[in-house]
């Protein structure tokens, strides 16, 4: 029975890879340098491969609108979440934000490639002090609200198509 379950399971899977292959225009390659010295992600090893999970997600998703054939390259240097970890009973944490200096940060490192040509690059520290006075797309149940909405912005910013004049 259980070779017939993950075969049916695993056929919708494959077949949402492909599909989700399909549409793919750039390719978006994410690289973590040392995340067990982030500023401030989860300290267990579950939650951190979580959080980073979900940027990974974030970053190839902002790369879907890369024109085809272009290669965007992230090193993520640090992470600093919104809010500050404070422990719960039972050992686990809770992440509370209070708008004080507990604003989001990341710090990047980009190559934008084509044909083997750089298109661009850069080093850059993304933060947010006003992250609780502006209103996110994400709902308030995302935990990386903050983050993605600074993501949004930095993408925006880096990689926009000019302004037609």
């Amino acid at each position: 029975m259980r070779t017939i379950t993950s075969t049916l399971l695993g056929a919708p899977l494959l077949l949402w890879a492909l599909l989700a292959g399909a549409g793919a225009r750039a390719d978006v390659n994410i690289h973590y340098v040392e995340p067990e010295r982030f500023s401030d992600v989860p300290f267990s090893p579950v939650e951190r491969e979580r959080v980073l999970k979900q940027l990974s997600e974030h970053l190839a998703k902002l790369g879907r609108q890369l024109p085809a054939g272009q290669t965007l390259k992230v090193e993520v240097l640090d992470v600093d979440l919104a809010g500050r970890m404070y422990p719960r009973r039972g050992g686990d944490e809770i992440r509370v934000m209070n708008g004080g200096a507990d604003w989001p940060r990341l710090h990047l490192r980009y190559t934008l490639e084509a044909g083997g040509q750089v298109l661009r690059s850069g080093d850059d520290e993304l933060s947010n002090m006003n992250y609780q006075d502006r209103i996110s797309r994400y709902g308030g149940d995302d935990a990386l609200r903050y983050e993605k909405q600074m993501l949004d912005e930095w993408f925006a910013k880096r990689f926009a198509p000019p302004a037609r004049g």
